[in-house]
């Protein structure tokens, strides 16, 4: 019945390898189940109730993704997704956020989510991933990686605040940044040791170490009832999404975001397991329209933009070829929800001897998350100002001004103005003037 549902012998592989393939992927990316409500709790959000959201969704996406487009990519709630939603569009004006109410950003994110699936239906989806310039993609990708290693840093209390220079180095002899630095070399070490779930076991190994320096307070309990999805759970508010200043900016970004994320991810798996024919991936329709349900559902619940996870390699690695692997990892996430108390005690903060809240157990995996969104650096055209500049631009001004949206935005409008002044401007896609021009009327009106 499993060979006939997910065509295991004609994709080459068997129900253990699927299974051992399911696990793989799992353990590569649970650090989310910590990270995600530790990041969403900084909008105001219960934590408890995120990370059921965050575990109910992966699960459910996942399996979709297994049933609909018989891949072995997994989804959960997004690295960089996440802190655009609490930092950027949750966060205090006075920090350069925007202030929206969390249950507003979950309407927003559910009508991008909407926008994705209509468009999915009928392939828009792939033909607005083709018009973007890729130095823009990559170094978005960049700029997102940079902000969650320094949203790490500041985590684990290495980089601090300081009044003449905005940041500077905090105390490294501190128990906060100690086992920081010791959780980021123990999951780097692992890495290089190619060692599968390293982000995971690293997550685990610094809170056994913060045990011992009264940073993890372990209270025996380690199974319970999953915590109560009630504070998230259909808490959105998407009439008031439109009464919000810069709505529109909110919605394109999120859906801009979404659209890279997963065609960059499917593609990626997909070339890796060898499930790419003639340069294009079979079934790509049903698997962007799971993965924009994942997004839609995932609001319902109270969890930030679900996608495909670069991590689904990992399983891939190990053989996994087929849907099945997916029905593995959804149904971990599923029996995660029972060790609720682990999970706040590895992702709940740290109150440092300087009264600043930490989270020096999973700013690790923050750091290593975004060192290796680095990578995207190397496909930038380095040799031709009119795509460097921008490039550049878009991932300076996101650490900067601490906002995706504007890095963005100096992006768009630097890379089209340069197009146009070196007599390229019909090179690049109508899309791209008309989005920059659009930015500038943001800064000019509003």
């Amino acid at each position: 019945m499993l060979d006939r549902l997910f065509k295991l012998t004609e994709s080459g592989t068997t129900v253990r390898t699927e299974i051992v393939a399911g696990i793989t992927t799992f353990m590569t990316m649970s650090y989310i189940i910590f990270v995600q409500p530790a990041i969403l709790a900084h909008a105001g959000m219960d934590f408890g109730a995120v990370m059921t959201a965050t575990c109910v969704a992966s699960a459910l996406a996942t399996l979709l993704m297994g049933f609909m487009a018989n891949y072995p990519v997994a989804l959960a709630p997004a690295m960089g997704h996440n802190f655009f939603f609490a930092f950027t569009i949750c966060g205090a004006v006075a920090a350069g956020g925007m202030g929206y109410p969390w249950q507003v950003a979950l309407g927003a994110n559910f009508i991008a989510g909407a926008l994705f699936i209509i468009i999915s239906r009928w392939g828009v989806r792939e033909m607005i991933m083709n018009v973007i310039p890729e130095s823009l993609k990559h170094s978005i990708a960049v700029g997102i990686g940079l902000l969650i290693a320094f949203l790490g840093l500041q985590w684990g209390g290495i980089v601090v605040d300081a009044p003449g220079t905005l940041v500077t180095m905090g105390d490294l002899g501190s128990p906060s940044a100690l086992l920081t630095l010791a959780g980021t070399a123990i999951i780097a070490l692992l890495m290089a040791r190619k060692l599968k779930g390293a982000i995971f076991l690293g997550i685990i190994a610094a809170a056994l170490i913060g045990i011992p320096l009264g940073i993890v307070k372990f209270s025996g309990e380690i199974v319970s009832l999953p915590p109560s999805i009630a504070p998230t759970f259909l808490k959105l508010n998407i009439v008031d999404v439109f009464l919000h200043e810069g709505f529109a900016t909110v919605v394109f970004v999120l859906f801009f975001l979404a659209v890279f994320d997963t065609v960059g991810t499917l593609v990626g798996v997909a070339e890796r397991a060898g499930l790419v024919r003639d340069g294009k991936l079979p079934r790509a329709r049903q698997a962007l329209l799971a993965d924009a349900i994942g997004t839609a559902t995932g609001t319902l619940l109270g969890t930030s933009t679900v996608t495909s996870y670069i991590e689904s390699t990992a399983g891939v690695s190990v053989g996994g070829r087929t849907g099945l692997a997916n029905m593995v990892t959804g149904i971990f996430f599923l029996l995660a929800l029972f060790f609720a108390p682990i999970v706040r005690i590895i992702g709940g903060g740290f109150e440092s001897s300087a009264g600043a809240v930490l989270y020096p157990v999973t700013a690790p995996a923050l750091i290593i998350v975004g060192s290796l969104m680095l990578q995207s650096v190397k496909h930038v055209v380095w040799d031709d100002v009119t795509e460097a500049v921008p490039a550049f631009l878009t991932i300076v001004m996101m650490q900067l001004a601490l906002s995706i949206t504007e890095g963005i935005a100096f992006g768009f409008i630097s890379y089209s103005l340069l197009k146009v002044v070196g007599g390229k401007a019909k090179s690049v896609h109508w899309l791209i003037h008309l989005l920059a021009v659009l930015f500038v009327l943001r800064y000019l009106f509003l």
